[in-house]
């Protein structure tokens, strides 16, 4: 039985004999316990200044005593009510005590600077009246009463329906107090505050038959505790403030704030709104009432800001954090793990890719035995063995100091990636979001819940509120901010939204920091028309669309939040939407991690992209966004897709472990890659195709929807998840009167592209390709392409293959070492220049070149198969070339080649290679052959000879990637309205983009 008050004649008593007691030390302290929970809360405040031994014996009485004198208070409600009143407070005292703190403020407003009228102001509250307004009391009516009440008196409303026919004026300052169950107690009245302060408890309120609006103020304070409104609105005009906590908005009730400075909505449910349930509208005023330091004061004593780092939920990757305190995740899935899970191979073998070339092919020089093949490693271990380690791309392979291997000579995949830095961190290093995560102005709403209505807040015109620990459930919308207005989110769940999560648009702009964004049937996040908040450490996710969208000018800074398990793209940015996305990481996505299209910006850094089941990252219609320093890895699909006019500049990335290319690119668009890292995917490294072939296309798309199991209007769902959200926020544009039409709004092409360095020929340089599980560079293209000081090592196939190329592909000063098949191939009717290569111990010929072009300046040694083969050429240069092949011929020229060879230096590779350096078939006279010097050892001496690669030393020269640095490509760059084009998928290999979201 739980212990009840006893007489008050008795306390003296039992508090002497308790003190006497506990100086004898005689009873337990399970015993005192007991005791003391019969005490009233005034005599537990006295017992806790007796002593510290007192105080902590009256502390703790958390869980009984003080539990039981907080959930009887008629005032107010479970501490966690609405959102979680199954979930226990960290403490009942502090509830309880914070409670009563709370419902002292409307009685505040004294002079404190003078002490004559501090003292005649407690001495009017102590001598206060109490009225009693019912059937067979003072009054019959609140008019009544509120006619002789004076300042700070209370009138109890008895149980009944009191309702007036007129409104009612406030003029003294007072309190009304509903008597009994909250619910028994109603009022059908408005009622204008003009005076400077009033207290509403435990009442009931609909609205009369003349307004909706049953309370209003412009610049007194009004206290609501524990009151319930039914279909009524509530309107405060600043300076007027309110603070109102543990009451009930339901059946279309709102409340609506004009030009507030500050005020507090606590612990408060809304339901069934019509509208917004809070509406924010118009900037602060500049006048302040007496209330606004005291709630301020209120404000700032909820909980700080987490520390911690959001959780990587389960079911994906985990990690430790790194003992150094850095913020990096080690990966417990190698790649023999991934490749269980997922089912992949990350070893093409015998792939067909393109009309019958076959990666795993052996062509003449190639057809020779594993054992042939063996013997022509075995011949490396003899002196004929030109070094070349120290050519200009060699210390992208050299063991670090700590020992380490780096990126493009590792057996395995990088194991660490950076983790998302906490909110703290956050704060640290941006003055900007630590001043809104500080700020208090405006209206402030903690723990309360938004359910099942159309709207949750709505600030428009310069409003201000900041949000803390609320739940928005159930609504066609959480938080609608626009028109140059603030928010501040902190904390909140916003889930099961009909539409967007949370919109912001015209230059809207805050900070949202540690929410839980899920399950909304639109975006989470939808930012538009020039909104530029502040998006650090939430969890986005299990989105029925995509996770942030940035489209129509929206700007903003998206950092170190968890974006997963979205139906469509992680982050999508299209029609000139230019955020800042850094620090994120973007996983187990249900289409591509990042999506940019339709002129699209963005700077997109050190993210990281993984287990997405289309592109980690799809650029496409003129996406032009900057990529750098991200880890695109694990991918079902490839890591970065540009698709068709596609640009950007795509910089020191990890792309890596990807069931499908690690980088897709489509010939008609004009990417830069630049020092990237290339690695472990398990087809191309890096693929340009050529996707202009117009018969194709129908069947492309048919088959993406079929590949994917989805249904054939899978292919436009994105264009119709922004026309939908676009759709259902049509009447707010209307009344708002903002164009519909977000083309009108965009900058012209020239603007756009007008601070950046105009790109005609798309560029890789200076990227390291290895390990990959079919060819490194994969070309069949029908525009130019310039590929610059790049490292190709230890693919399986070719390291490049070019099968088509309309127009001039150049090679220039690439490393090609060690790949599984030959060096480079180049096939029939294509245009290649290969100039200052360093080609070296491949597995099969070092160059086999069907096309037209040149072979100039290039170091072709130590392959398997013949050094530079050349056949069915029509047009080809071979100058100035230093070949030395293991086996087989040095240049060998078959069929009707012609051209000129001439000023080569050929090295023979060892004494039992019986074939000639140099070959030309019989019978040839259109090719011309000078100036080829043939060094063999001298056949007196047993030594090998000491052959260098000197005056030039090994090629390839350039020592770091050449052109521009980042630093010169300024900072440009979002989403559209699109459509999915599918991948076509032949003969069992993709020559499209494999399972690549193509948006």
């Amino acid at each position: 039985m739980e212990p009840t008050c006893v007489d008050p004649s008795n306390y003296g008593k039992l508090l002497k004999g308790v003190s006497a007691a506990m100086e004898m030390g005689s009873l337990p302290v399970e015993l005192w316990r007991v005791i003391l929970a019969y005490l009233p809360l005034p005599d537990l405040g006295r017992c806790c200044q007796v002593c510290r031994a007192w105080r902590e014996l009256i502390f703790s009485l958390d869980n009984t005593r003080w539990r039981q004198l907080c959930l009887g208070c008629p005032e107010c409600r479970h501490p966690n009510w609405p959102s979680q009143p199954y979930l226990e407070p960290a403490s009942w005292r502090e509830a309880l005590k914070q409670h009563a703190l709370a419902t002292r403020t409307w009685t505040r407003n004294g002079q404190e600077l003078q002490s004559s009228a501090c003292l005649l102001f407690f001495r009017r509250r102590k001598d206060r009246r109490v009225w009693h307004v019912g059937p067979g009391c003072e009054f019959e009516t609140l008019r009544g009463a509120l006619a002789v009440v004076g300042p700070y008196d209370r009138v109890a409303l008895h149980p009944g329906v009191y309702e007036e026919q007129a409104e009612v004026a406030l003029k003294v300052p007072v309190e009304l107090v509903g008597v009994g169950r909250l619910g028994e107690v109603a009022l059908l009245v408005c009622i204008e505050q003009q005076c400077s302060t009033a207290r509403l408890c435990n009442l009931v309120f609909m609205p009369p038959w003349f307004s909706t609006v049953v309370y209003k103020t412009s610049w007194g304070h009004v206290q609501l505790d524990n009151c319930n409104f039914e279909g009524a609105q509530l309107h405060i005009r600043g300076p007027g403030t309110c603070q109102a906590r543990f009451c009930s908005f339901s059946q279309g009730s709102s409340t609506h704030l004009l030009g507030v400075v500050l005020s507090l909505l606590d612990s408060c449910d809304f339901s069934g709104s019509d509208t917004a349930s809070v509406t924010v509208e118009g900037p602060p005023a500049s006048e302040r009432n007496w209330a606004c330091k005291h709630l301020a004061a209120l404000a700032r004593t909820f909980p700080a800001q987490s520390n911690s780092t959001p959780k990587v939920p389960e079911g994906s990757s985990t990690g430790e954090p790194d003992p150094s305190g850095g913020n990096v995740k080690k990966e417990n899935m190698n790649m023999e793990d991934w490749k269980r899970r997922t089912g992949g191979n990350a070893v093409c073998r015998g792939t067909v890719i393109e009309d019958g070339w076959s990666d795993g092919e052996h062509t003449e020089g190639e057809e020779e035995n594993q054992e042939a093949i063996d013997n022509t490693k075995k011949f490396f271990t003899l002196d004929y063995k030109i070094p070349y380690n120290h050519h200009g791309l060699s210390h992208l392979l050299k063991t670090r100091a700590d020992g380490s291997l780096p990126p493009a000579s590792s057996p395995v995949p990088p194991s660490v990636t950076p983790e998302p830095l906490n909110l703290q961190q956050e704060l640290d290093r941006d003055p900007e979001a630590q001043m809104l995560a500080s700020s208090i102005l405006g209206c402030i709403l903690r723990r309360c819940l938004f359910r099942d209505g159309k709207g949750g807040v709505h600030l428009s015109n310069y409003g201000q509120a900041r949000l803390e620990e609320n739940v928005f459930r159930g609504l066609n919308y959480a938080v609608r901010c626009i028109q140059h207005s603030t928010i501040v989110m902190l904390r909140n769940e916003v889930c099961e939204c009909r539409a967007s999560g949370v919109f912001l648009r015209l230059s809207a702009q805050g900070l949202i920091a540690e929410n839980n964004i899920h399950s909304n049937g639109e975006a989470g996040l939808d930012i538009r028309k020039g909104a530029n908040p502040i998006i650090l450490c939430n969890k986005i996710h299990s989105g029925l669309r995509s996770g942030v969208v940035v489209l129509g000018n929206g700007k903003g800074s998206v950092r170190s939040n968890l974006i997963y398990n979205n139906k469509e793209a992680g982050v999508y940015i299209l029609f000139s939407g230019n955020p800042v996305v850094s620090g994120n990481r973007i996983f187990q996505g249900q289409a591509a991690g990042v999506a940019i299209n339709e002129n699209g910006r963005g700077l997109i850094t050190e993210n990281v992209i993984r287990e997405n089941q289309w592109g980690g990252v799809d650029i496409r219609r003129g996406g032009d966004p900057i990529l750098r320093n991200n880890y695109i890895c694990y991918g079902y699909s490839d890591g970065v897709v540009v698709g068709e006019r596609g640009r950007g500049l795509i910089e020191g990335n990890h792309v890596y472990c990807n069931k499908g290319c690690g980088v897709w690119v489509m010939s008609s668009s004009l990417p830069q890659l630049l020092g990237n890292y290339i690695v472990h995917n398990c087809m191309y490294g890096l693929a340009v195709f050529c996707r202009k072939d117009p018969d194709n296309i129908e069947a492309r798309e048919g088959s993406w929807a079929g590949q994917e199991g989805i249904g054939g209007d899978i292919a436009n769902g994105e264009r119709r998840g922004v026309e939908g959200e676009a759709r259902e926020g049509q009447e707010n544009f209307n009344e708002e009167g903002e164009l519909f039409a977000w083309e009108s709004d965009l900058d012209s092409e020239d603007e756009r592209h007008s601070a950046r360095r105009s790109i005609s020929v798309a560029l890789m340089e200076g990227n390291c390709v290895s390990y990959n599980g079919a060819v490194g560079l994969y070309v069949k293209s029908s525009e130019a392409l310039n590929v610059l000081a790049n490292l190709m090592n230890r693919n399986c196939g070719p390291g490049i293959a070019v099968l088509q190329s309309a127009q001039l592909t150049r090679l220039v000063t690439n490393c090609i070492v060690e790949n599984g098949r030959g060096g480079i191939t180049v096939e029939k009717d294509c245009r290649v220049e290969l100039r200052g290569n360093g080609i070296y111990e491949n597995s099969g010929h070092g160059v086999r070149f069907s096309g037209t072009g040149q072979i100039a300046e290039n170091d072709v040694v130590g392959n398997c198969g013949y050094g530079i083969q050349v056949s069915a050429s029509t047009d080809i240069k071979v100058v100035r070339n230093r070949v030395q092949p293991a086996q087989g011929c040095g240049i060998a020229l078959l069929g009707p080649v012609k051209g000129v060879v001439h000023d080569n230096i050929l090295f023979q590779g060892h004494p039992e290679n019986k074939k000639p350096l140099l070959h030309m078939d019989a019978g040839n006279e259109s090719c011309v052959l000078r100036n080829n010097s043939i060094l063999r050892p001298n056949n007196s001496g047993t030594s090998s000879p000491h052959w260098l690669l000197e005056n030039p030393p090994p090629r390839p020269l350039a020592s770091s990637p050449v052109g521009l640095s980042s630093s010169q490509y300024p900072s440009r760059l979002g989403i559209s309205m699109t459509t999915r084009v599918g991948a076509a998928v032949e003969s069992g290999c993709h020559s499209g983009s494999m399972f690549c979201s193509i948006l």
